[in-house]
């Protein structure tokens, strides 16, 4: 897997580098200076003499420019304004931007509110580069609030993100999480490759990743303090995973055993708030203690310090009421629900209502993918070829995605399942 830096050695250490094909979200609240961390992405491309495409919809380019001026390499810069005939309104004061030459390439796009002039104005510039350039799109919510409604952002995600990932690029994307629904934030999480949470909690900064495919480590899941000092980000060092585990993997047991906390304290002779604090990883247990818990637990102190825990610890059963309530994407006549999710494996159920058509495949990933129809019958097109399914017929995708789906005047469930990795 070829690893670029992401500029800043902390969060590199934390995640195993930027790949190749990444295309990053940063969910952010506000006030946690995330625009250091997208800085410090553009300055080391351009110290690499990669070429990066700084897309605008938030900000006026007069003050993006004054931030990057003291970096930028004129010939490995584009910048595209989707900001002053948009957010702007053409006003004189941002125009004034053109109204001096510029070393580097800016494109100015005079409809951002179109879409398709918008998409067709980045194509042209991918297909003029050579693979891997770097991309920064500085808002998805200027997007949102452009074009008026979470789907056209999202449709546009969804063929932007695998068309950058197949053009081997790293690309970031910013959200304000606060202006966008859980159901939006999911499905971008389901398609994307990295996803950041940076927030604030009094005067600490903590980032911690909601996704990372193709990562072994879960380190970087936990939340990590970040500092700011003279606009650069330091990190404390990260931990592995050792013997301050516990309490998480404890609380697994424990809660797959369907015992309370307060019942677990009873039996060895501790308090609710102790076993709590264990969980969280707090405190430590001294080991007369974390032999009578494993004890009441039924297992080995061993299984607390494997790489991973026995199938037997964890919550193993997942009630159809609970999964669809788990529904992360919908239009007409498809659902999707999310059945588990983990670092290496995605399980999806899609419900098809009667009659429906789709002219494109479900997801959007590059691993192979396994689909089990559970029941109903309807026809999938693979390019040219065509195949009848019905309840009890698999397919195993590999190299190709179905361009078509047609179900038949009955619904229809199917079983989505791929890796992650």
């Amino acid at each position: 897997m070829q690893k670029i830096t992401s500029g800043i050695n902390g969060l590199d250490s934390l995640i195993d580098s930027l790949y190749i094909g990444d295309n990053v979200i940063w969910e952010v609240d506000a006030g946690t200076s995330h625009e250091l961390f997208i800085r410090s992405f553009i300055k080391k491309s351009l110290d690499d003499s990669q070429k990066v495409i700084y897309i605008s919809f938030n900000r006026s380019p007069q003050s993006i420019i004054k931030e990057l001026s003291a970096f930028i390499k004129p010939e490995y810069f584009i910048f595209v304004d989707c900001f002053t005939a948009g957010k702007g309104r053409n006003d004189p004061e941002f125009l004034k931007f053109y109204n001096q030459p510029s070393e580097f390439t800016r494109i100015k796009i005079e409809d951002p509110n179109n879409i398709d002039q918008f998409t067709h104005a980045l194509n042209s510039i991918e297909d003029s580069l050579l693979p891997g350039a770097r991309y920064v799109f500085d808002s998805l919510t200027g997007m949102q609030n452009l074009w008026g409604n979470e789907n056209d952002t999202y449709q546009f995600f969804t063929y932007m993100c695998p068309r950058l990932f197949d053009l081997e690029t790293v690309a970031y994307w910013v959200l304000e999480k606060d202006a966008h629904s859980q159901k939006f934030k999911a499905n971008l999480r389901h398609i994307t490759q990295v996803v950041f949470d940076l927030y604030r909690r009094k005067e600490n900064f903590y980032i911690k990743a909601l996704k990372l495919a193709r990562r072994p480590d879960r380190e970087a899941f936990r939340p990590h303090k970040y500092a700011i000092e003279d606009n650069d980000i330091f990190f404390s060092q990260p931990k592995k995973e050792n013997a301050t585990d516990i309490g998480i993997r404890l609380k697994s047991v424990r809660a797959g055993r369907g015992i309370s906390q307060k019942e677990l304290a009873d039996k060895v002779g501790l308090t609710p708030s102790f076993i709590s604090q264990l969980e969280s990883n707090q405190i430590s247990p001294s080991l007369n203690s974390l032999l009578q818990i494993c004890g009441v637990l039924n297992m080995r102190p061993g299984e607390l310090f494997d790489d991973e825990p026995d199938v037997d610890q964890l919550d193993w059963v997942t009630r159809r009421e609970t999964i669809l309530k788990q529904q992360v994407y919908s239009e007409s006549g498809v659902k999707v629900y999310s059945v588990a999710g983990t670092r290496r494996l995605s399980v999806r159920l899609v419900e098809l209502s009667p009659d429906v058509s789709i002219d494109r495949h479900f997801f959007h990933h590059k691993s192979e993918e396994f689909v089990y129809v559970i029941s109903g019958k309807l026809k999938v097109y693979m390019e040219e070829k065509m195949e009848c399914l019905e309840s009890g017929d698999a397919l195993s995708l590999k190299d190709f995605a179905p361009t078509r789906w047609d179900n038949s005047d009955l619904g229809a469930e199917l079983l989505f399942l791929w890796s992650e990795e």
